[in-house]
């Protein structure tokens, strides 16, 4: 049954992209004179569908991302480690509350992007991702108390989930643009990754590490989007909403991530003609997790499905380098810094506490 909705999802989505460009290959030659990539907006480091590219024009990019995240969160209010491991329950299974308590999660993904021009008005997307997650734990001794038992540490690093999508540009003019996009994530990353951890009763087993540290969702999902953009001559503007929805029921290990959506707005303005700086506010609203991965079973909240997801408003700054000297010209140099403004997870959960972004592209 996947096996054929997968089919037919990777179908259905050629089949739309098939039949936009037929649909719109005699209106083409109107509007070439827009020089799609020439739109000189300035959009943030996450956005990648405010803009489409000519017709056999190429861009390749490489993005890192970092995310920092420290202590804990129930709700809104922060929570220390003595009262976490004292009245945090433990669904899961025996000890009655939870003796594991993550302290540090840093969140490394390295994207490899291309773009390419179909027509004037459809332009390709795919990106692949490799993660590399680190996070620190305290491991409380036995079945109650405050005693600190000691510290640990587990890692996972690897490819992570494959996107492939479409952009298609519904309308523009010299000033404005509205594009839209569709496209699918491929399950190519793992979500049985293991490590050694310690338990409260000191011993060192390796076990099948939580959801917040595996590499993919296991799932088929697509991805839809819209994103207008504006500009004036020295300043910029713009507004998308993304969604990742999972389109599978379950994965293997019997679970699904809750679906994801974000919206983001941001206002820009070139500082001279290579630089400019750029202000973000972001919206993200993330489900629970459905169901859940029998093998993930330790004393620790992030082995809780419900412990996931939330409401989330976060605030970046940026600056954007586009080189006009010949040699070079085709670069753009992008970097972000992105802080929490207000969290509302559902549980407990990590708290969010920085991200920092870098990407460097070419188009060709």
């Amino acid at each position: 049954m996947k096996t054929h909705f997968k089919a037919c999802l990777l179908a259905a989505t050629a089949l739309s992209i098939t039949s936009i460009n037929t649909a719109i290959a005699d209106n083409q030659s109107s509007h070439n004179h827009h020089g799609h990539e020439n739109h000189a907006s300035v959009s943030p480091l996450n956005v990648m569908e405010d803009h489409t590219h000519a017709k056999g024009q190429w861009m390749v990019s490489y993005q890192f991302q970092h995310m920092k995240m420290q202590g804990n969160i129930q709700g809104r209010d922060s929570i220390s480690n003595n009262d976490f491991v004292t009245t945090i329950s433990n669904p899961n299974a025996p000890p009655a509350t939870l003796r594991v308590v993550p302290t540090e999660m840093d969140m490394n993904m390295h994207m490899l992007g291309t773009m390419y021009g179909l027509t004037d008005k459809i332009t390709l997307m795919a990106m692949a991702m490799y993660m590399d997650n680190s996070m620190e734990h305290i491991t409380y001794a036995g079945m109650s108390g405050t005693t600190v038992l000691g510290r640990f540490k587990t890692e996972t690093k690897g490819w992570g989930d494959t996107s492939l999508s479409g952009i298609y540009n519904l309308y523009e003019t010299q000033k404005t643009r509205i594009n839209i996009s569709l496209g699918v994530s491929a399950p190519t990353g793992s979500i049985k990754e293991e490590y050694t951890v310690l338990t409260p009763m000191n011993m060192t087993p390796r076990l099948r590490l939580p959801y917040a540290m595996q590499l993919g969702s296991g799932t088929w999902d697509g991805l839809l989007g819209a994103t207008y953009s504006g500009q004036s001559d020295k300043w910029s503007w713009g507004a998308q909403y993304k969604a990742t929805i999972r389109l599978e029921d379950e994965n293997s290990q019997s679970y699904r991530l809750g679906d994801r959506h974000i919206v983001n707005t941001w206002a820009g303005r070139q500082l001279s003609p290579s630089i400019a700086v750029l202000g973000k506010i972001s919206l993200e609203k993330t489900g629970k997790i459905k169901g859940r991965d029998a093998n993930i079973t330790a004393p620790v909240q992030t082995a809780n499905p419900n412990n996931y997801g939330g409401k989330f408003i976060n605030a970046g700054i940026g600056l954007q380098y586009r080189p006009k000297y010949t040699p070079i010209r085709g670069i753009s140099i992008d970097t972000e810094l992105t802080l929490p403004i207000y969290q509302n997870v559902n549980g407990v959960q990590m708290e969010r506490d920085w991200g920092l972004g870098f990407r460097i592209s070419k188009s060709f």
